[in-house]
């Protein structure tokens, strides 16, 4: 990903034609996610503007749907027909596809022109695959930002499908309302899934390729350990058989599910309470990211002054601690440059 200047930024996100965005231009909202994608603080003052031109949104939010699941579970399938299903039912569909990074560019390997093609003339359906930028758990802050995006411009259905690297595909749940884990009969029994963890984020378990044999012991064995879990916020996963490459066959029935779920989610506060659980991590994960550029700095610019003389015995705790009071001094004199600026502006009034 190729930095640029605060100052080129924020002249491109103003050159974006807020009013194709919000006619639902793909090409203008392709042009946002990618500023999204190379970072900065402008992109906020642009969603501020979009909601201030549509207030409406107010009222309902898109639902933000997780699909994840080990690779080769059919997941690109799912996607696709949900979207049909859908857009047969009216709603506007957007489609997150994060995808491995390309070690060489940084973007995503796979990409949307790939799958999901008999989509690519349907100005309601909006498909951008994003690279996972380092994240274990397949969802980058771009992603989180892009999501905000869509919500800003009133998408009714955003799909997230992730990569699928098992015991680290967990971030899915701190972005989406309602998260599908996709499984196969040839991806293991229920004690895999206990491994990888994904009944702690689990809303809804699709038992992908259901026409295989085994699908009917995989779905038994699900719903056996769901049984013996603890719901949460008074929901239990379901489990839906499905054959994605058949059309609607199950799919429909997972549809009604995510449907099901979310309205149950909203009536009972668990919905708000996702959001600001949402907010507050991506918050902790901005200041993690810019006091890490922060310390990166510091370190290569000034390893001399900061005392490191044999890498071996360097304290790193104390180092840390020496970068923070250095963070925290920099931040509160540019406080106070401002503040005087102020003052002085003032007088000569």
């Amino acid at each position: 990903m190729r930095a640029i200047s605060r100052h080129l930024y924020h002249e491109l996100v103003i050159a974006i034609d807020k009013d194709a965005l919000l006619g639902g231009d793909v090409r203008s909202l392709a042009r946002a996610i990618s500023l999204i994608e190379r970072g900065g603080d402008g992109i906020g003052g642009l969603l501020d503007q979009l909601w201030q031109a549509r207030p409406d949104r107010g009222r309902q939010a898109s639902q933000v749907v997780g699909l994840t699941g080990p690779p080769g579970s059919g997941k690109s399938t799912m996607a696709d027909a949900l979207i049909r299903h859908w857009r047969d039912q009216g709603r506007r569909v957007a489609v997150l596809a994060v995808d491995p990074n390309s070690p060489f560019t940084g973007g995503a390997i796979l990409g949307d022109r790939v799958r999901m093609q008999r989509h690519a003339l349907d100005q309601r359906v909006f498909i951008r695959s994003m690279g996972a930028r380092g994240h274990l758990g397949g969802v980058s802050l771009a992603t989180r930002g892009a999501v905000r995006l869509l919500d800003a411009l009133g998408w009714e259905m955003v799909l997230v499908e992730t990569v699928g690297v098992g015991q680290s595909e967990l971030e899915i749940c701190e972005i989406a309302d309602t998260v599908v884990v996709v499984t196969t009969p040839g991806a293991g029994d229920g004690v895999q899934v206990i491994k990888a963890g994904v009944t702690e984020i689990a809303d809804v378990f699709a038992v992908n390729k259901a026409d295989l044999p085994g699908a009917e012991r995989v779905t038994r064995e699900l719903r056996d350990m769901i049984r013996l879990s603890t719901p949460r916020q008074g929901w239990k996963p379901a489990v839906v058989l499905t054959t994605a490459t058949l059309g609607a066959d199950g799919v429909q029935d997972l549809a009604r599910i995510i449907d099901e779920h979310h309205a149950q989610i909203e009536a009972s506060g668990d919905l708000r309470r996702r959001a600001v659980l949402r907010l507050q991590e991506e918050v902790v994960e901005l200041v993690a990211l810019r006091a890490g550029e922060f310390a990166r700095g510091q370190l290569s610019a000034e390893e001399g002054q900061l005392g490191i003389e044999d890498p071996r015995r360097a304290d790193p705790a104390k180092l840390a601690e020496t970068i923070f009071d250095r963070l925290t001094c920099s931040r509160r004199n540019m406080e106070e440059s401002t503040a005087a600026r102020t003052a002085a502006s003032r007088r000569d009034l």
